[in-house]
């Protein structure tokens, strides 16, 4: 189908979220007066990352096109642990990390949504009603509309089944939670839409079936495709960690990126990234973006340093990502003024240029043994970047307006410039 009448399926599938729906149609219709739709966020962590921000833009959108967002935490569902893609079972977290993670990326979604207002976003616990929930109350209500039949045939559980890897019955309770959420969803918010990764199909359709048994109501589900770079590699990681959404030093360092590194991490996309990342996380008009695809050569770094402005102002505010992108011109194109060592090499020779070439061609590393032990030691950095592995390569996406940055430790510093 692609004659939408709703602005939200218009956009959606223009901006290439569309993956997988129950009903396009339909959905399509019940949008057009305005549709609730929500999205679940487990706790696991005390900051969402860039892998969260299609889930978090698809909310944007819905809010936008005259929708009614709703942002499930999952302080009930963190208990339990989301199988859903893992071959292990995740880490069990105490009652006060869940309550600590959830104060954390509580933060995140006010920069994307607007709390107030006729469709005013909402934000709500899913610990509300899953913990007021008796075992065989819950039982008797919901696990008399599955069947072991169709629970094995998951994905999740039946790829752990086929590699013989353990499932516990805990986790073969999660599908049954957050169908149940759906449901709850629906009488109190009149919620009709659940969206999500790919990943989440499973638990979506079986969300979208039990709301119907209980409920008496078609709702619909909408999931998004895998979002993977250009290169083939997960989408918000990197050889530094996952790129956090959180800039609160407060976290620490090992769940925060400040707005100069969160700009550093957009203006690295590859070339052929630029387009499709522009139309998933950022505002920017399609018109726009394509005038920024049609540029080639030198002229994508513009269009790269557009995206990491957008991308930046969104999550930290335009006077961060101006700042930001400051500091990086400061540190780039006028590394060389200020006293930064400086060596030319063969543009030919830069792009692919090995780690421990680079290390040593920069005046950084006497020897490839020595570029070894700053890797091994976590403390040699291509443009703020920790280098995770002596195998690595300087390539295009480094080059930034000519000039790659190298350095070891903090106060260490040297430019390789394209010529």
């Amino acid at each position: 189908m692609t004659n939408y009448k709703s602005d939200l399926m218009t956009t959606l599938t223009e901006r290439g979220f569309l993956y997988q729906c129950t009903n396009e149609a339909g959905l399509d219709e019940t949008a057009q007066t305005g549709v609730t739709g929500y999205i679940g966020f487990d706790c696991t962590a005390p900051s969402l990352h860039v892998g969260s921000l299609v889930q978090i833009m698809m909310l944007r959108i819905l809010q936008k096109s005259g929708g009614t967002p709703i942002v499930l935490l999952g302080g009930g569902t963190t208990k339990i642990g989301d199988p859903s893609g893992k071959d292990k079972s995740r880490q069990m977290l105490t009652q006060d990390q869940i309550d600590a993670n959830k104060d954390g990326i509580r933060q995140v979604f006010a920069k994307f949504l607007d709390f107030d207002g006729p469709n005013a976003a909402i934000m709500v616990d899913n610990d509300d009603w899953l913990a007021n929930l008796g075992y065989l109350e819950f039982l008797r209500i919901v696990g008399t509309e599955f069947t072991i039949n169709r629970m094995v045939t998951m994905d999740t559980v039946k790829r752990r089944l086929e590699n013989e890897q353990p499932m516990t019955f805990l986790e073969f309770n999660y599908p049954l939670l957050q169908s149940y959420d759906f449901v709850e969803l629906n009488r109190r918010y009149k919620c009709r839409l659940q969206l999500g990764g790919s990943d989440q199909w499973g638990n979506i359709t079986t969300g979208v079936d039990l709301t119907r048994r209980m409920e008496g109501q078609e709702v619909f589900g909408f999931t998004t495709p895998l979002i993977t770079t250009a290169s083939g590699g997960k989408m918000g990681k990197t050889a530094d960690g996952a790129v956090w959404l959180n800039g609160d030093p407060a976290l620490g360092d090992a769940f925060t990126r400040s707005p100069y590194e969160y700009w550093q991490f957009w203006r690295n996309s590859d070339d052929a990234d630029v387009g499709k990342f522009m139309r998933l996380f950022t505002d920017l008009s399609l018109e726009e973006i394509a005038t920024y695809e049609a540029m080639d050569g030198a002229d994508i770094n513009i269009a790269k340093t557009k995206l990491a402005d957008e991308a930046t102002a969104l999550l930290h505010g335009r006077a961060a990502a101006d700042s930001a992108k400051t500091t990086a011109l400061e540190t780039f194109a006028g590394g060389a003024a200020e006293g930064l060592p400086t060596t030319d090499v063969a543009g030919d020779v830069l792009d692919g240029m090995g780690i421990l070439s680079a290390a040593v061609t920069a005046g950084l590393a006497a020897s490839n043994g020595e570029a070894r032990r700053h890797i091994k030691g976590s403390a040699l950095k291509v443009n703020g970047t920790t280098v995770a592995s002596h195998d690595a390569t300087i390539n295009k996406g480094d080059i930034q307006d000519g000039v790659v940055k190298l350095s070891v430790g903090k106060k260490r510093h040297a430019l390789l410039r394209s010529i």
